[in-house]
């Protein structure tokens, strides 16, 4: 895991597609915008492993839970909405 250091207006860059701005600090909480291409699928982490176990069940596998988190898991299907992104 990459950890950085970053001011309120700062961004990174990845993969030069995805930009994560820091848009406001709270105590400890920390407000990101994220500028992403159309077809990228972005949900937070709890609804992720929600839908990859729903995908489980639904091919008849058994719950995995040390899948959760693991890289190369793969990606939701893109119309799965998270309610909490606003895309402007």
């Amino acid at each position: 895991m990459l950890y950085l250091t970053r001011k309120i207006g700062e961004s990174v860059v990845i993969n030069d597609t995805i930009e994560v701005t820091v848009v406001d600090v709270r105590g400890k909480s920390a407000k990101l915008g994220f500028t992403f291409p159309p077809d990228a699928s972005v949900l937070r982490r709890e609804l992720y492993e929600r839908i990859q176990e729903e995908n489980r069940a639904a091919a008849g596998l058994a719950p995995n839970p040390a899948e959760a988190g693991a890289s190369g898991a793969a990606a939701p299907a893109p119309h799965e909405a998270d309610d909490d992104v606003k895309r402007t």
